[in-house]
């Protein structure tokens, strides 16, 4: 044998097939068991191969040596299933980028001149003009049809995924793990052979064309798929999510119902939400990669994917991962499933016969391995090391760690972590006069997420500074004072108010030294929470509230809230009414009665972290609940002939208002609030039970206009490109008719596309200066 070749040892190279027989040697006449000496010596191999080999498709010979491991991971292998998730793959990122990626409402996002704080990765990347904006989208576009069809293939990866990767560095704020994960794969079929079956390239070139691929194409796949799971379920072992604290308000959805007919509410969310999904993901890249437990791990993963496309906005993630379960099936799927069917659909269909050809791309018997060949092999193994690595790499990234270990997006850290806001407040400061004013949070940004990380805190801080002297501020110092919830715990700061985040240091290899650190001690106290939840009326909220020693909240009691109470769990507070200039001390379990319409602060004087709770009744809203219920009770009898009395003048609306704009001429502003509340509980209650078609009528209008709004943006701006900018009058009309809905479509639509820019700023920038 040539130095550098592969042994015949057959097993490595016999790629197993779904079509394989059994091998006992019976036979159709009854002819009796064959005696072993006259069994072929590979039908002999087959019987007698190992545990290994029958569960893994390889021995453990094949990982003795870098040699064996290279002609394993070269191993000819069938194209079709890779072929078939390159066509979907491509399929969904077409439909992706008009869609969450934003093609249909670019320019929104990137109005040129507008005022906009933004946060990229690296601060030198920023967005091209608009038009030049939707060019680098058209790229991004065809190369996603370019890899669905197969067409100029790697030219295709190379146009989707330069374009792509500068799309998602340019904005941290739209960073999840499935955008990531969509990155990662269009930079793995750049290097594969995806275009060997069922692709345009290979009706142009015959040596493409149905030709085998190596087997490090599927590991790599294989791997990431079973890198999503596992550590995602890894992630939830968190004690947060095991307790049941991280997503228990999903445990209300309908798609529950069934599972609320024989377990109550919290049962549901402990066992079927946070239970279930800790299973799944911990066991589901094993399911499918077993022959024996394959069909249970794809109905699995199919039905909870099926779930999640329901329980949350996250685009086409559903659809790509329902994509990548056949490619856990044997490699030759594809040419049995379309062999059934009917002769006449074969040439539209992909190939079911001939057997793959070889290629050089792979490693036979008796043939020299080549540097390429070692190259992929070498790609492999640091691609997947590297992925295994960086889900736990944030002890190098330190800067932007928080309470989600900061650049979550790429650690398949999903759902781990809720959060709810209850005060976010930016304080200004001029730093030649000295005069303090406020902020309306999320001035200048069309995002909501710097809230909760340091480092895109930072970047917003620095931007405020750059537009504030506009208006007559000079070297602004910004504070943030923002409060956060996570997974039911106490609302607490998440950074320290009292840093000039402009002159703050960061540094994304250093910890941040103004993040305040999460009261993990206060977390038993949970417990405690929905306990004294139920033992309060319905009327009656109440919010939850830890500090740190030294600090104070400043706060105000509105006008609409009656019986309003500060009441200390633990810790010592004082309690200063600012219009009496009174001060009370409070310890635990003592309660201190609040004035409505007026300032109060409650300042931490205990050496420890102090948590205390406000009570309180939101009177309007009850007495307006009250005032609704009474109308719905006297429309009910009016209805049903039961009310005797006349209705006076103002109430008869009750009967004749029900329709869209006709309480407008209703004079009591109550009775107009309640039948704008009865027309909008009629919609929903028709949107909830619309049949079939009427949902798929709703579903294909409401993405038509999407895509048109898309196609018609889209050309305006090639255009614009190609000659010119046209007259401003003509420039108007056009986008007018981009933006054209159908009527109906757009009153019941309860997602719209976002604000423009300049009414945001417009409408949210407001300064008050105190003296």
């Amino acid at each position: 044998m040539e130095a550098g070749a592969c042994d015949n040892a057959g097993a490595p190279f016999i790629e197993r097939s779904s079509g394989q027989g059994d091998l006992s040697g019976s036979s159709d006449e009854g002819e009796g068991t064959m005696d072993k000496e006259t069994v072929p010596a590979a039908e002999r191999a087959v019987e007698t191969e190992s545990m290994l080999k029958r569960l893994f498709g390889f021995e453990k010979e094949d990982l003795s040596s870098w040699h064996r491991l290279v002609c394993l991971l070269n191993r000819p292998t069938d194209p079709a299933s890779l072929g078939i998730f390159r066509f979907l793959f491509g399929m969904i990122m077409a439909i992706d980028i008009t869609q969450e990626r934003g093609l249909s409402h670019l320019d929104y996002k990137y109005l040129d001149g507008a005022p906009v704080c933004r946060f990229p990765l690296f601060s030198f990347l920023q967005p091209l003009p608009l038009d030049y904006m939707y060019l680098v989208y058209v790229v991004m576009l065809f190369g996603a049809v370019g890899i669905m069809l197969g067409c100029f293939y790697r030219l295709s990866c190379l146009m989707f995924i330069s374009t792509y990767w500068y799309i998602f560095f340019l904005d941290k704020t739209a960073w999840n793990n499935h955008s990531y994960l969509y990155g990662l794969i269009g930079f793995q079929l750049t290097f594969m052979d995806a275009n060997r079956y069922w692709s345009i390239d290979g009706l142009r070139n015959p040596k493409k064309k149905n030709s085998q691929v190596p087997l490090w194409n599927y590991t790599l796949l294989r791997f990431q798929i079973f890198i999503v799971y596992f550590i995602a379920g890894i992630k939830k072992l968190d004690a947060d999510w095991v307790e049941g604290y991280s997503m228990s308000y999903l445990a209300h959805h309908w798609l529950f119902d069934p599972f609320r007919m024989i377990l109550p509410n919290e049962m549901v969310s402990l066992l079927v939400v946070h239970g279930g999904g800790l299973c799944l993901d911990l066991s589901a890249g094993y399911l499918l990669f077993f022959d024996a437990t394959r069909p249970f791990g794809i109905f699995f993963v199919s039905y909870f994917h099926c779930m999640n496309s329901q329980l949350f906005s996250i685009g086409m993630f559903a659809y790509t991962m329902l994509a990548t379960s056949p490619l856990f099936c044997y490699p030759d799927w594809p040419r049995h499933f379309f062999a059934r069917f009917p002769e006449i659909l074969r040439p539209v269909l992909p190939l079911t016969s001939p057997p793959p050809q070889p290629s050089t791309s792979c490693v036979y018997p008796a043939s020299k391995t080549r540097f390429k060949h070692k190259l992929a092999t070498l790609f492999t193994i640091l691609y997947l090391a590297e992925q295994f690595f960086l889900p736990y790499s944030h002890f190098i990234t330190q800067g932007y760690n928080n309470w989600t270990n900061g650049l979550y997006g790429y650690s398949w850290d999903m759902m781990v972590h809720s959060r709810s806001h209850q005060h976010v407040k930016i304080t200004y400061k001029d730093g030649k006069t000295g005069d303090v004013g406020y902020l309306n949070p999320g001035v200048f940004t069309q995002s909501r997420r710097w809230k909760d990380h340091g480092d895109m805190l930072k970047q917003y801080a620095t931007c405020l500074s750059r537009h504030l002297p506009h208006y007559n501020i000079s070297d602004p110092e910004i504070y943030f004072d923002i409060w956060v919830s996570i997974n039911e715990r106490f609302q607490q700061r998440i950074f320290d108010p009292r840093v000039n985040i402009v002159k703050a240091d960061w540094s994304p290899f250093r910890p941040n030294p103004w993040l305040m650190p999460l009261l993990v001690d206060l977390s038993p106290w949970r417990t405690k929470f929905q306990e004294i939840e139920g033992s309060l009326d319905n009327q009656t909220e109440i919010v939850f509230i830890a500090d740190f020693p030294g600090l104070l909240l400043e706060n105000y009691v509105s006008e609409d809230l009656g019986n309003t109470s500060v009441q200390v769990l633990q810790g010592q507070l004082n309690v200063e009414i600012v219009d009496e200039k009174k001060n009370y001390t409070l310890q635990p379990g003592e309660q201190k009665q609040l004035p409505a319409g007026a300032y109060h602060k409650v300042y931490t004087v205990s050496e420890g972290p102090s948590c205390y709770m406000y009570i309180y009744v939101n009177t309007t809203e009850a007495a307006l609940q009250r005032n609704f219920t009474k109308l719905f009770e006297l429309q009910e009898r009016v209805r049903n002939g039961t009310e005797t009395e006349p209705l006076p003048p103002e109430l008869q609306s009750l009967i004749t208002g029900e329709n869209e704009g006709s309480e407008a001429n209703v004079m009591d502003p109550v009775v107009q609030l309640f039948l704008r509340r009865q027309r909008r509980m009629k919609e929903v209650k028709k949107r909830r039970e619309a049949n079939v078609c009427e949902r798929l009528n709703r579903f294909t209008v409401k993405k038509y206009y999407m895509l048109r709004r898309a196609f018609l943006m889209t050309a305006i701006a090639m255009r614009n490109l190609a000659v010119g900018l046209p007259p401003l009058e003509q420039l108007t009309r056009e986008v007018a008719f981009a933006n054209m809905k159908e009527p109906e479509s757009e009153a019941n639509s309860s997602e719209g596309p976002p604000v423009p820019v300049e009414r945001i700023w417009m409408c949210s920038v407001y300064m008050k200066t105190v003296q």
